[in-house]
């Protein structure tokens, strides 16, 4: 229970419909659609990182109103072993329950990260302590980012420890 509670937490992470995006191999750029302004992924890479940075920070913190709009209003979080959370307000109820678990230590690290102006795909490596104990885990996830009132927010999100299943009873 606890590592599923836990695993949870990293609700930022990760995701289902990349469709429409680029593949890892495409340009860095593409044109916009009536646009002479190129599509800067790297710049975008930027941007995401430094959001996945204040999404860490605030389960550490606890400031679960920045956690809850970094959401799109429709998001849809696959949290493992559980049923989905859909819409920023189911996800603020999950939030809670994590950040009352205790996490003192969160980090994100993209390993990949591909996409267009439409979507936004980040995939990479999580380590989290929480708990009394300090549990610690490491795992992995995948976001998928959209823009929803001029900003990227988190539309799916998945992920999971590297911990083997414990054997059934």
């Amino acid at each position: 229970m606890k590592r599923i509670l836990s695993t949870a937490v990293v609700l930022a992470l990760m995701a289902a419909g990349t469709v429409g995006c680029n593949d890892a191999k495409s340009p860095t750029n593409s044109t916009t659609k009536g646009s002479t302004m190129k599509f800067d992924l790297a710049a975008m890479r930027k941007v995401i990182e430094e959001n996945n940075s204040r999404f860490t920070k605030a389960h550490v913190t606890g400031d679960a109103p920045l956690i809850d709009n970094m959401f799109t209003r429709d998001a849809k979080v696959l949290p493992p072993q559980s049923p989905p959370v859909i819409g920023r307000e189911a996800i603020a109820k999950l939030t809670a329950d994590y950040i009352a678990f205790g996490i003192s230590e969160f980090t994100e690290e993209t390993t990949d990260f591909y996409g267009n102006e439409n979507l936004l795909i980040d995939q990479g490596n999580y380590v989290m302590v929480y708990g009394k104990e300090k549990t610690v885990e490491k795992g992995k996830y995948v976001n998928v980012w959209k823009k929803e009132d001029g900003s990227w927010k988190i539309y799916s999100n998945i992920w999971n420890t590297n911990a083997p299943t414990a054997p059934a009873k």
